[in-house]
């Protein structure tokens, strides 16, 4: 293979001070002051802080291109890092469009890409031949089970996925297995992962392979072991460019320093404000530090905004000041008016999805573009009533990043055993979980039920009764199947003794399913376990266990492929890099927004990011942009009363416009709670006490007591409802407070004014 440096003609000395310009710099036209600042300071390292909307693409390009048109480097000398193939992509595009000339041999690309066009050159010092494999995650799975079997290791308990995301997350960081701390790995795999890191690694040398992780740290020890490579490759890249530089990780970070080493001529774009990636091994600390790695770096502020309205940026860029952990700039714009922020009580989650539907449709009426409008939600659970919404107003939606509710694997698995519960017959389904979770079912026990299925031209389920009785199948996968075949028997006895919702909860509890995902430490199964719980909470808006699934399947049919103009679903992490005209940001209440999980997990820089994802979210929209949150909120079948978000307080009054619904907030204008008195609306009067969900109790004197005025003539007997217990009957009345027995949650003590007649 040709050296990459046999491009290089070694008898040319590039000058160290610019020459003069090929062409006209008319590419510079059109760039505001501080975008030019950023694109004419080629010498030495240079942090460019880009605000969002600023133009922080034009300003990378551009700056590429001053450097060619410049003549201060060769196409070959410029390392461009970006972290998707599309922007790499469009980055050359917008280059060679500048200097009007296709540019060839120049090194622009992921940080994978880069680094497996290093390792191709220099595959055999690091004990690689260079036509080496790049595993994708299927055949790391493959290969790291093989090594739990050599290790036995329980794989129920630490599943290959696991283990592979925690190897991936070591890598990141740049950890070999010899650095790997004894205590990182000591609940890990039993203790054994560092022993079964060792051999995963050696297997991949011996059959020629790396997996993603290796593109980079295998560069890391190529260039520490041999520091000639690596000051070749510091010698042919004069300039250093990175995008995203709030989203690399800790190997991405010590690889771009090693190379930037030479010239200094690095220049990162970034904002810290916009990091929101850690659960995925992004260091914020990498931007942040960027002056102390690089003494008399140039810093450039991009904070010209050609995006937002000034309340939307002013709104965004009160609530990140908020932030400690910040290198600090503030988002302005040269455009005059626009809406203030809206900011909406609701008072539950069903109501929230229909106001806000109800307004998409009524922006949709007046010629606004559906696809120009987004539903930024924290969590994916969320979306559920939101596609349910839309799907009965007749609104077109695409989900972004991700399948539509219906459409997960984790909801798709769920209804496969509820449809086999409610119709034994249906094979498709049995197909899909007869091995889910892990059964110890092979491919010739199934070889075995379908040829008798076949033959007999019947279902799945019957060929598995009549194999039962039969030697056909080894005893072990028999007793298995017919473990699994008591248990659909037992489910179906329960449908008509039990409500379907309840069902659907001892049918994902008892098969081990919901175990499974409890058991995986992938960053996905939290996600995955909400869903489901969210599943469960969306059958209880109907009668009977088949017309839910009826509806799930007419849903999976409403997918108008041809329609383009649709709204968009997403999370709020899914939305970094989007712009809409019109942004709906739901479900801003404590534990869901900021997520208890990250603030238990991450405590201040946990909060810190999700205020950062907070900010993504508000920069997303160019003119509209709606917060809400909703006073109580069913999760995962209960109700619970919720608090407004930390945020919503810390949004700055003056840019903001609070609408209450139903009278939530009436009684308590001027209380510094949603309303304009002593110390507005931006104070933190009530935030210490919403710190944490707490369920209403007789106690309870605040606020919600007030929403709606009490019915007060109960009578026992009375069937009733309560938001958090459900359906129950009144046994005894004390003045306000009832006893009733729920049907699901047993005798409870309650205040009169949380039960409604049914």
């Amino acid at each position: 293979m040709q050296d990459p440096f046999d491009l290089m003609d070694p008898s040319e000395d590039l000058p160290s001070t610019p020459t003069a310009p090929v062409r006209p710099a008319g590419y510079l036209d059109g760039l505001n002051e501080t975008q030019r600042e950023a694109v004419e300071a080629i010498d030495g390292p240079v942090l460019v802080l880009a605000g969002a909307g600023t133009g922080k693409t034009r300003v990378l390009t551009t700056r590429l291109a001053h450097i060619l048109m410049q003549g201060r480097a060769q196409p070959w000398q410029l390392l461009a890092v970006t972290f998707t193939n599309k922007a790499a992509r469009e980055m050359k595009e917008r280059v060679g469009s500048l200097v009007r000339a296709p540019v060839e041999g120049w090194w622009v690309g992921t940080f994978h890409a880069i680094g497996a066009r290093i390792l191709r050159y220099h595959a055999e010092a690091v004990g690689l031949n260079p036509n080496f494999t790049i595993l994708d995650a299927d055949d790391q799975v493959r290969l790291v089970k093989q090594y739990i079997d050599v290790h036995e290791i329980d794989d129920k308990r630490f599943p290959a996925r696991t283990i592979v995301g925690t190897i991936q997350r070591w890598k990141d960081r740049g950890l070999t297995p010899d650095k790997v701390t004894l205590n990182e790995g000591a609940d890990l795999a039993e203790g054994r992962i560092l022993n079964l890191y060792r051999d995963y690694q050696e297997r991949l040398q011996q059959v020629n392979a790396a997996d993603f992780g290796d593109l980079l740290l295998l560069c890391l020890e190529l260039f520490q072991k041999q520091p000639e490579v690596l000051q070749k490759y510091q010698q042919q890249f004069r300039f250093v460019m990175v995008d995203e530089y709030q989203d690399t990780n800790v190997a991405q970070y010590l690889w771009l320093r090693m190379l930037a080493q030479g010239h200094k001529n690095i220049c990162c774009v970034g904002d810290d404000d916009q990091s929101i990636y850690s659960w995925r091994g992004a260091e914020v600390g990498n931007i942040l530090r960027f002056e102390e790695d690089f003494p008399g770096a140039k810093v450039v502020r991009l904070e010209r905004n050609y995006r937002s309205t000034p309340h939307i940026l002013a709104a965004a860029s009160g609530l990140i000041a908020h932030n400690e952990g910040r290198l600090g700039k503030t988002l302005w714009t040269e455009e005059n008016g626009g809406d203030r922020v809206r900011v909406r009580g609701v008072w539950d989650g069903e109501e929230e999805a229909r106001i806000i539907g109800d307004e998409i449709e009524a922006l949709h009426g007046k010629g606004h573009a559906l696809n120009q409008m987004a539903v930024l939600v924290r969590a994916g659970f969320q979306m559920r009533e939101f596609e349910e919404r839309l799907i009965t107003l007749g609104v077109p939606y695409r989900v972004i990043g991700g399948p539509r509710f219906y459409e997960r694997q984790e909801i798709r698995d769920a209804i496969a055993y509820l449809r086999v519960v409610a119709q034994p017959d249906d094979d498709l389904a049995f197909e899909r979980i007869v091995n889910l979770p892990k059964r110890g079912i092979g491919d010739a026990t199934l070889q075995v039920v379908h040829g008798l299925a076949r033959s007999e031209r019947i279902s799945l389920t019957r060929a598995v009764a009549k194999l039962l009785d039969t030697d056909e199948i080894r005893p072990a996968a028999r007793k298995t199947l017919a473990d699994l075949s008591e248990d659909f028997s037992r489910w179906r006895g329960l449908m008509a003794m039990v409500p379907h919702a309840e069902l659907a909860e001892t049918v994902l509890d008892e098969s081990g399913y919901m175990m499974m995902w409890k058991a995986s430490k992938a960053p996905e199964a939290p996600g995955r376990l909400d869903n489901l719980k969210e599943m469960v909470v969306a059958m209880e808006d109907f009668d009977t266990l088949a017309a839910f699934l009826e509806h799930v399947s007419l849903v999976m049919e409403n997918e108008d492929s041809m329609v383009q103009d649709k709204v968009n679903l997403m999370t709020l992490h899914g939305a970094k890099g989007l712009e809409f005209e019109s942004v709906f940001l739901p479900g801003w209440e404590e534990g869901l927004f900021p997520h208890q999980r990250a603030l238990d997990d991450g405590g201040t820089g946990g909060l810190e990011e999700e205020r950062r994802l907070a900010y993504v979210g508000l920069t997303r929209a160019r003119h509209r942009a709606q917060v809400s949150f909703a006073a109580n909120r069913r999760i995962y079948g209960n109700w619970q009363s919720a608090t407004p978000s930390r945020f919503v307080d810390e949004l700055p009054q003056d840019n903001i416009e609070m609408e209450s619904a139903q009278g939530i907030y009436d009684r308590h204008i001027g209380s510094g709670f949603g309303g304009q008195g002593e110390g507005g609306f931006g104070g933190s009067r009530w935030q210490p006490r919403r710190r944490k969900q707490r369920a209403v109790t007789l106690e309870d004197t605040d606020w919600r007591t007030e929403v709606r005025e009490a019915k007060t003539d109960f009578s026992e007997g009375e069937r009733v409802f309560h938001m958090k217990f459900g359906y129950g009957r009144i046994t005894t009345i004390d003045g306000e407070k009832l006893e009733i027995d729920f049907e699901k949650a047993g005798t409870k003590k309650v205040m009169s004014s949380f039960v409604e007649p049914t």
